[in-house]
């Protein structure tokens, strides 16, 4: 089998709309997360399937708008064209002398996970954070047990000082920092 050309590039505000996620396939099946418990990380069973609805996709393409429109990163994968994958950085430093900015998404088309995709985006967000004078990624990320161990693989650690504003949105998700 010969493996498909992917192609790396930053998408501009313009081509951002919901039909460049026409064949994107947000599925992921979720058995074991990662929980915070009397301030220790125990995995517990908290079995669901994580989809994207047509209200998340227009909120998503509303938001990745404003990061590029904001100065931000949104850099993607394509495979014949066709988008499978995806991150995002905001501009704003943040985190006092942590100097952290925020990838605010990561995401593979479950058709391509496992072909480091993933890793190739995140070394890009990186790279463009601290091209920004970033000392670290802030992640508020997917609690996941495979979520997670993609991040531990790319470096990340527990974040030493927590964004409420993730927190209070998303309060099962593990807030993690990355060095650039």
């Amino acid at each position: 089998m010969i493996q498909a050309m992917i192609e790396y590039r930053e998408l501009c505000a313009a081509e951002i709309c919901r039909e460049l996620f026409g064949n994107f396939i947000r599925h992921q099946k979720v058995v074991k997360c990662w929980r915070k418990e009397n301030g220790k990380w125990v995995i517990r069973d908290d079995p669901f399937t994580d989809d994207w609805s047509e209200e998340d996709y227009q909120i998503l393409v509303g938001c990745l708008k404003n990061t590029v429109n904001t100065g931000g990163f949104v850099y993607a994968a394509f495979c014949d064209g066709v988008l499978k994958g995806f991150v995002s950085v905001e501009s704003d430093l943040f985190g006092g002398e942590q100097k952290y900015l925020d990838l605010t998404s990561i995401h593979v088309s479950e058709d391509m996970r496992g072909m480091g995709i993933g890793k190739t985006l995140f070394l890009a967000a990186k790279e463009w954070a601290k091209k920004s004078g970033a000392k670290k990624l802030y992640i508020s990320a997917h609690s996941a047990v495979e979520s997670q161990a993609f991040y531990k693989a790319m470096g990340c650690v527990e974040a030493e000082v927590y964004n409420q504003k993730h927190v209070e949105a998303e309060p099962y998700d593990c807030q993690l920092e990355c060095r650039v």
